[in-house]
């Protein structure tokens, strides 16, 4: 039997729609063997995954992970950290560390957007969700300018506005790639670069696997099939772990974004992999 994982998911933790118990409902429905729930700076959403799984009576697992945010030469670069300490509350505050600095991004992208002529309110956005942690992103941002009547889609409101060439772009000091690789990997997890097809810097890519990268996201839906050849290449020449991933982050209307859950994945050998690099991780740190 082929297992399967998807190892980039998303859920109403950070940006996505869907509460986790969904994502785990989702990952059955598409015969998953595993699925990682890797919010943005976040781990609150894990163990509501866990506890869904555990309730379904079937073999599903759940993968405990993050994205971790971060800058290098003026754009986003996301990295994964799998089999991170969700629960360990020194971690958590350094992920809370990593929400405030997005926190002043969202004040700053709005005050640019008010700039140009759009009266959109930081209020507004941040009503998009409830409770304390309210971990609010570029996507909360573009719903309520498509409900303004600004744009019309997602994608629209990205290209124009919010995405690294738009007009009302901002990007504050972050943490760098290789200092979110040295938080997941003192943490005791694993860290994984996501989509390296988006940032359309392949320098920066082999710098970070130098730096120590343990994997890359190979199969991702912004990654053309020559980037996926090309890192796939890369990832058998440095021994790192290739994994895949929908990036679903819930639906936009009617339609999944980025993809599916389900659509992209690494076999579960990816899993077992990235879960012993954890352990002996763990073990050295004893």
């Amino acid at each position: 039997m082929n297992k399967r994982a998807d190892l980039h998911t998303h859920t109403r933790a950070s940006d996505g729609t869907c509460d986790p118990k969904e994502n785990v409902r989702l990952a059955l429905e598409a015969g998953l063997a595993a699925v990682a729930i890797t919010d943005h700076d976040t781990v609150a959403g894990i163990a509501e995954a866990r506890e869904a799984a555990a309730q379904t009576g079937e073999e599903i697992e759940v993968i405990p992970g993050v994205e971790v945010s971060s800058v290098a030469r003026g754009q986003d670069i996301h990295v994964l950290g799998y089999f991170v300490p969700d629960e360990d509350e020194a971690f958590q505050k350094k992920l809370y560390g990593l929400r405030e600095t997005r926190h002043e991004r969202n004040q700053l992208l709005i005050a640019r957007l008010q700039e140009l002529g759009i009266p959109i309110t930081l209020e507004a956005v941040y009503r998009r969700k409830t409770g304390d942690d309210k971990n609010i992103g570029r996507p909360h941002i573009a719903e309520e300018m498509i409900e303004l009547g600004v744009v019309g889609s997602i994608d629209e409101a990205f290209a124009v506005y919010l995405g690294k060439e738009g007009k009302a772009y901002v990007n504050p000091p972050r943490i760098t790639p290789q200092e979110a690789i040295t938080l997941i990997k003192e943490a005791g997890g694993v860290a994984v670069l996501a989509h390296p097809g988006l940032y359309d810097d392949d320098e920066l890519v082999q710098e970070l696997i130098a730096y120590g990268l343990d994997g890359i996201e190979v199969w991702h839906p912004d990654n053309s099939p020559e980037e996926r050849a090309r890192y796939q290449r890369w990832a058998e020449e440095h021994g790192l772990v290739m994994t895949g991933g929908s990036d679903f982050h819930g639906w936009r209307g009617e339609e999944p974004f980025h993809a599916m859950l389900g659509s992209h994945t690494a076999g579960y050998d990816a899993v077992e992999e990235l879960r012993r690099l954890a352990r002996e991780r763990a073990q050295a740190g004893k």
